[in-house]
């Protein structure tokens, strides 16, 4: 009995390489075509198989390491995800949380403005004492009035890769939704790869 369960579990294994590459190989190949957002399903499907066994489920898949040529970025709303190509081909694409509504992040062609590894917001973060207890969560210091005896801490924006005004990507939470004030969070392990590979000037595209 145990040989029989050694063999079945060989063969699935067996099944399932094979899958994982022709899929992974036909991806890679339509992503070469890609123009704005039509990503195969399939890649993703089996990318997330994939990195649940050798590292974090959650869409996330990464070739850029192995690729040369230029950078640039797709960042697709509706899919809530953030693609990085190296000289047109598909490098790597991550999960996202956008702007929600009311702060949305704005379709559009941009480009990267400025790089900060240790980047604070100077507008939303927390009102703190000063023995650093935090007083008020989560305030717009625009409309939030300090209380005595406080200070201003800036939210963490970690490998902050600027786009447009106060937008820009960089490491945050993502509840599986458009969530943030506008900016695009990433998951840490993917924004330190995506700062990275970007420079200033890498063009970005913001598509719907």
């Amino acid at each position: 009995m145990r040989s029989f369960r050694l063999l079945l579990l060989f063969s699935l294994s067996l099944v399932s390489c094979n899958t994982v590459k022709n899929t992974g190989n036909n991806a890679f190949h339509y992503s070469r075509r890609f123009v704005t957002s039509d990503i195969p399903r399939a890649s993703r499907f089996v990318w997330k198989g994939v990195t649940g066994w050798f590292g974090p489920n959650d869409n996330s898949f990464w070739y850029a390491d192995e690729m040369r040529g230029k950078p640039s970025v797709v960042i697709n709303l509706s899919e809530q995800m953030v693609y990085l190509f190296k000289r047109g081909e598909l490098a790597g694409g991550s999960p996202i949380s956008s702007g929600s509504e009311g702060y949305d992040t704005r379709p559009g062609r941009y480009h990267v403005m400025e790089k900060d590894i240790d980047h604070k917001s100077s507008i939303y973060g927390d009102y703190e004492d000063y023995q650093g207890n935090v007083v008020m969560q989560n305030i717009d210091n625009r409309k939030d009035r300090r209380p005595p005896g406080t200070r201003f801490e800036g939210a963490k924006m970690y490998y902050f890769m600027r786009i447009y005004g106060g937008v820009g990507m960089h490491q945050g939470y993502l509840p599986g939704y458009a969530a943030s004030h506008g900016c695009i969070r990433l998951p840490g392990h993917m924004a330190e790869k995506f700062f990275r590979e970007v420079h200033v000037g890498t063009p970005v595209q913001v598509v719907p």
